[in-house]
């Protein structure tokens, strides 16, 4: 589907609308970022000479809220050089540029008259079939359009992101009752295929889905907390993965959110929803009015629940006493339910148990005592914030980072009986839950078939979950079938159409035997087998793949001959090897953390059709070895080798690699790898990681036709004794400078050595097996090294590189 929108003009340049154009530009939209003029000189500017009509001064707010963006942790860029699709401006001289747009997105403050006088300013410059829309976070769309024409108002719809925008994957799309059907299904396919969001569709009701429940749930738990006397990192401990929420659980939230941002969010749906029956319970506690009023905002202020200090030469993060308002050590509380309910494996047999333990435990007794009223909550609200409870889970899940909406976590503790325990506590359950308990249904969701079916409150029956069609599920192709081989690290699954794909679900999705046994047995049927005309390489795991699984090589250094463990490395090249030179195309889906040999499967793949969130590297150093794999072939085949077709000399360019891997950089996105060279230009980035398969399955399909694989010849260009001479230098000067350690020069002259071809005197052309041999020769001499094993015994014991 070819996609209208080419151009977005982004009125506002706060957090948001800086934030939402930046995504846009990320996903190659052209942008316009315009916000209003200041309304008097500042003394510098008055310094400067500047007067009322100088741009300078005109754009000061819109340059001030770019650069903040420019500058964002984490960043809001995908590269710096998506800068080049944006533009800055302000309201009075530059908005006649919104004629240009395909689409005018408002951002500007949260008053309902602003975005009136604005909107009426859009409608007189917009072009007649341009989408408008707000990202307001709560205020009524119908009012914000109230006195505009009824074909503005056909074209004119909420489009609320969530903070950030780059990184949380919902978008509530929000048509008002005179928006038109098409144009919502346009902004839901652009939104899902060009944004990479996930989209529910939500009613224009005050603060939509999200922010509505997400309200509640807040201020109904820090209530409790304080009138219960719950302490900020008790609640912390307990609120976060343990009950299937992001590592930031409650308070480390606020403070990442602005607690101010919350108390608004709140107040202003307090005054909202008079006909809502938990009204009261929305009202902010005194307690955080206090904390407001003393400026403990979070991060933005510089302290809120948490304060971050130096000591000992160490950063950590003080707590606030909810008592005395001061911030003192951590204590790091031992909460023996949080040990036990991890004990008891998913996220459903956790929350089953802490439910058990309410009576006899006072943390579970607070999850019990704000877990059940959140989920009945929820049935309240529906249909009156929504008509399906997959957009009510999806808001929450997408916009909040829960494992389990609401009513999916309702199904793993068992409706009926949650609903018996909610009675007990006289919680009030929404009647659709009761009249489809009474019809004999037990659970919101349930499977028919391959097809899952939801129960709609609407219809009083279940209705089939919306399915994107862009998105393979490879969970689905297993259900239907699909799947022809498997072991405990990965699977061979059949996509149709002539399509294999081996996937990776090993332990953190690392490359252990079992995978490459697997990657194998893929290679010999996509070779022996006429069916299959290519392969893809991809999964749903969190990462593509982190490379190498350390306890395997720390095991093999330990116990293994030399030869098993030189066995074992010329396996997994042979098996990349295969990928490059198969006879049938072979395409890369990666996603995530994607380093090490994850990056080495990927760079020995005909294509790669990456996440935009992909997190590309070489990082072997880190543990003290270099790429074994091809990784660092790769790279000089890629970055090194192409520019000696020139009269280019080689030393900036195997400078650049070898600073890439010797610092074991990793990519900040797939727009990044691609500068790094991880990438080539012909490689695919999608912005939705749950298209990835469905895409990759299309470039195996296209390569297929006419396909010719690699001609192996002496394509690696090695640049000889001086060139390493030369990094040898640089290594020197790191070591002196105290940047590098002795054993990191150790390291760095391994990788010098196979970087430029080993004992060359001259450069010359060799051939991709001659770097892999030495890659092998270096990796191995490593391993042997006592200091290697320190650094993959540190690494393995808690997570962060040692520097020996």
């Amino acid at each position: 589907m070819t996609h209208r929108i080419k151009r977005v003009a982004v009125l506002g340049a706060g957090t948001m609308g800086a934030a939402i154009a930046a995504h846009a530009a990320n996903a190659g939209l052209e942008v316009e970022l315009l916000d209003i003029t200041p309304g008097e000189l500042t003394e510098e500017e008055e310094k400067k000479g500047l007067t009322l009509e100088s741009p300078e001064f005109r754009n000061r707010i819109v340059r001030e809220g770019f650069e903040q963006m420019t500058n964002a942790r984490p960043p809001a860029l995908m590269s710096k050089r998506v800068l080049e699709r944006m533009r800055i401006g302000n309201f009075e001289d530059d908005l006649t540029r919104i004629a240009g747009a395909d689409w005018v997105l408002e951002a500007i403050i949260e008053k309902l008259e602003p975005k009136q006088e604005l909107m009426a300013r859009v409608e007189e410059l917009a072009k007649h079939d341009a989408i408008i829309s707000s990202n307001t976070s709560g205020i009524p769309l119908h009012q914000i359009a109230e006195y505009r024409s009824e074909e503005f108002k056909k074209r004119f719809l909420g489009t609320h992101f969530f903070n950030p925008p780059r990184y949380l994957k919902l978008l509530e799309i929000i048509p008002t009752e005179d928006t038109d059907p098409e144009l919502v299904e346009e902004m839901q396919v652009f939104g899902e295929r060009v944004l990479g969001k996930g989209i529910v569709l939500a009613k224009d009701t005050p603060n939509f889905i999200g922010n509505r429940l997400g309200s509640f749930s807040m201020i109904n738990s820090m209530r409790y907390a304080f009138d219960e006397g719950y302490g900020v990192e008790e609640l912390d401990a307990i609120t976060g993965p343990m009950i299937g929420r992001p590592k930031t659980a409650t308070f480390r939230l606020q403070d990442q959110v602005g607690l101010d941002i919350s108390i608004g969010v709140a107040e202003n749906l307090y005054e909202a929803v008079t006909d809502d029956e938990s009204r009261e319970q929305l009202r902010p506690p005194a307690k955080l009015k206090e904390l407001e009023e003393q400026n403990l905002l979070g991060a933005k202020s510089g302290s809120g629940f948490y304060k971050r200090e130096e000591r000992n030469g160490e950063k950590v993060f003080d707590v606030l006493n909810l008592e005395t308002l001061e911030h003192e050590p951590p204590e790091n509380p031992d909460i023996p339910l949080a040990e036990e309910a991890q004990e008891q494996g998913d996220l459903g047999a956790r929350l089953r148990f802490i439910m058990s333990k309410a009576e006899e435990d006072r943390y579970a007794r607070f999850l019990r005592d704000t877990i059940l009223p959140d989920l009945a909550y929820a049935s309240r609200r529906v249909p009156e914030i929504s008509d399906t409870l997959e957009d009510v889970d999806h808001a929450m899940e997408w916009g909040y980072g829960h494992e389990a909406g609401p009513f999916r976590m309702w199904d793993l503790l068992g409706v009926r009986n949650t609903v018996d325990h909610m009675k007990s506590l006289d919680i009030e359950v929404a009647d659709w839950v009761k009249e489809m308990l009474d019809g004999g249904e037990e659970s919101f969701y349930k499977m028919e078939g391959t097809r899952e079916l939801q129960f709609s409150p609407i219809d009083g029956d279940y209705v089939p979950v919306r399915e994107d069609p862009m998105e393979l599920s490879l969970k689905k192709v297993r259900l239907e079938g699909g799947e022809i081989d498997r072991n405990d690290s990965a699977s061979l699954l059949d996509l149709d159409d002539g399509v294999l794909c081996l996937e990776i679900h090993s332990r953190g999705n690392s490359i252990d035997e079992a995978v490459v046994e697997m990657g194998s047995e893929a290679l010999r049927r996509l070779e022996e087998e006429d069916k299959w005309d290519g392969l893809v390489i991809g999964n749903e795991g969190t990462n593509f793949c982190v490379g190498a699984d350390l306890n395997e090589i720390a095991e093999g250094a330990h116990q293994e001959t030399p030869d098993e463990f030189e066995e074992s490395v010329d396996t997994f090249q042979r098996l990349l090897m295969g990928f490059r030179f198969a006879s049938k195309p072979v395409v890369a889906a990666p996603h995530g953390q994607t380093v090490g040999g994850g990056a080495e499967i990927c760079m020995h793949s005909d294509r790669i059709v990456a996440a935009g969130e992909t997190y590309m590297g070489l990082v072997e150093t880190g543990v003290g070895l270099i790429p074994a794999g091809g990784g660092t072939k790769e790279m000089v085949r890629r970055i090194i080798s192409p520019a000696m077709h020139t009269s280019a000399p080689p030393l900036p360019y195997v400078q650049e690699v070898f600073e890439t891997i010797a610092q074991a950089k990793v990519s900040g996105s797939a727009l990044n790898a691609r500068e790094m060279g991880f990438l080539k230009e012909e490689d695919r980035v999608m912005m939705n990681v749950d298209h990835l398969i469905d895409a990759g399955k299309r470039e195996v399909l296209e390569l297929a036709d006419g396909y010719a694989p690699p001609v192996r010849e002496k394509t690696i260009y090695a640049s000889g004794d001086i060139t390493r001479a030369a990094l040898e230098v640089d290594v020197k000067t790191m070591q002196w400078g105290r940047f590098a350690t002795e054993y990191d020069g150790v390291i760095a002259s391994h990788l010098a050595h196979v970087l430029t071809g080993g004992d060359l005197s001259i450069p010359q052309w060799v051939s991709e097996e001659y770097i892999l041999r030495l890659e092998k020769e270096a990796f191995l001499e490593l391993l042997k090294n006592e200091k290697t094993k320190e650094r993959i015994a540190a690494m393995l014991e808690n997570g962060k590189p040692l520097r020996n």
